[in-house]
């Protein structure tokens, strides 16, 4: 088999069989037998000509078995994990796993950090004193045994194609092929061993999806994935137009997480929790139906057990609760700045997009992987999309350390963001469909 003549048969549009998709990835990944440039032209071709479902969980299969698949049969349960596909103030998974784990539901979930616009569970997980995110198999297995909940980082033995693709794509410009995104995400899902995945598709200006049709195709092509490879797969289109919740940046994220678990939680994230968290606890059978499995997520939260659970959590993974029960404890920025309604009118736009890099510029996440984050800096909204205000009302806390000049410079980013009306704006429906 020639790695030439699977270039030319996608370039045909013809559809790669299973030998040919487990050639190149083991010849590119795992045996260096297949040099970049033929990858390349590979991926290129892909994402001019597409691939279909079949093909496309070939793909995924490959990927996923090119390095470490953790067996997770020694769980009790059926194991349910949630993956996002990146936005801003997105803390859901701060809320969820417990919230869910609370119901019953044993939560085994790997996560990853963030870049650019968009925040990393990971590095909201380290703005905890003393948390850790590195647990081995063994101490991973046996958390979510004993507790019902872990997240960890992903291991460097995880699906290397995938790592090694991605880099190769960053650079040929073969980014937003679907198949290979799709691969890309399931590969990973299916590399850490949940029986179950419920995947929230975003779409928006803060989102990679930019709009619902873009969302669709995605989590159609993912959950065929899971379908093909027997793994109980939905996804929910999700509206980021505009951050979730109130608060972006890791500190600011997760005193929002406490405060939600503890009943004061903005409406959307609570929304998109109660929505989400309900599709996981029927597919871990915790519930039969969606209308029961809410009236258990209700019960959870006014009851206070899910806060119990994120407690249990993260005093397991080594962090120190007391800044939990006592918020006040966690470190401030030094320059807390409130920003201002310049006219009055309805919210027309806060752009999710805008203010997400405007908080990566204060210090709350990363430009490059090496860049160091300020867990206090960030945003907390005041207000939004439909809401009416006054001239001179706050908009918007900004939360930072850096120095004055490039502090006005984010200023004037933000500002621009943010758009009025002087009619009524309806409030976006923030969970379009549920795909499965």
């Amino acid at each position: 088999m020639r790695m030439v003549d699977i270039i030319i048969k996608k370039r045909m549009k013809q559809e790669l069989s299973e030998e040919e998709i487990k050639f190149f990835v083991k010849g590119y990944a795992n045996d260096n037998t297949i040099p970049d440039y033929q990858a390349s032209a590979l991926t290129m071709a892909i994402l001019l000509n597409g691939m279909n479902a079949k093909e496309t969980s070939l793909l995924t299969d490959a990927m996923k078995n090119s390095g470490e698949v953790i067996d997770l049969s020694m769980i009790r349960g059926i194991k349910v994990d949630k993956h996002s596909t990146g936005g801003v103030g997105d803390k859901t998974s701060l809320v969820l796993g417990p919230l869910v784990a609370s119901c019953g539901a044993p939560v085994a979930k790997m996560s990853g950090r963030g870049l650019g616009h968009t925040g990393g569970t990971l590095d909201k997980m380290e703005s905890i004193p003393g948390m850790s995110i590195n647990l081995t198999e063994k101490q991973f297995i046996d958390q979510v045994n004993n507790i019902g909940i872990a997240i960890m980082g992903q291991t460097s033995e995880l699906v290397p194609a995938d790592k090694k693709l991605y880099s190769l794509r960053d650079v040929t410009g073969t980014v937003e092929s679907l198949p290979l995104i799709a691969s890309s995400i399931m590969s990973k899902k299916l590399a850490t061993g949940s029986d179950a995945i419920c995947l929230d598709v975003k779409y928006g200006s803060g989102a990679f999806c930019k709009t619902i049709d873009d969302a669709r195709d995605l989590a159609r092509a993912m959950v065929d994935i899971g379908t093909h490879l027997n793994k109980n797969t939905k996804a929910v289109l999700s509206n980021m137009e505009q951050p979730l919740g109130n608060a972006i940046g890791n500190i600011l994220e997760v005193k929002e997480a406490v405060n939600t678990l503890n009943g004061k939680g903005p409406q959307d994230l609570v929304e998109l929790c109660m929505d989400i968290g309900s599709l996981m606890l029927v597919q871990a059978k915790v519930c039969n139906n969606e209308e029961n499995a809410k009236v258990l997520l209700k019960e959870n939260l006014d009851n206070g057990k899910a806060f119990e659970k994120l407690l249990e959590f993260i005093e397991a993974q080594g962090g120190d609760i007391s800044y939990l029960k006592d918020l006040s404890k966690f470190d401030v920025a030094s320059k807390v700045v409130d920003i201002y309604a310049s006219q009055d009118g309805y919210i027309s736009k806060m752009d999710a997009l805008t203010l997400g890099n405007a908080a990566m510029k204060l210090g709350a996440g990363r430009e490059k992987k090496e860049d160091i984050i300020d867990y206090t800096a960030g945003i907390v909204l005041a207000c939004k999309v439909g809401d009416y205000v006054k001239k001179g009302d706050k908009l918007l806390t900004i939360h930072t350390n850096v120095d004055d000049q490039h502090l006005e410079n984010v200023k004037d980013e933000i500002l621009c963001a943010i758009e009025y009306s002087n009619v009524h704006i309806a409030k976006k429906k923030l969970i379009e469909e549920v795909v499965e």
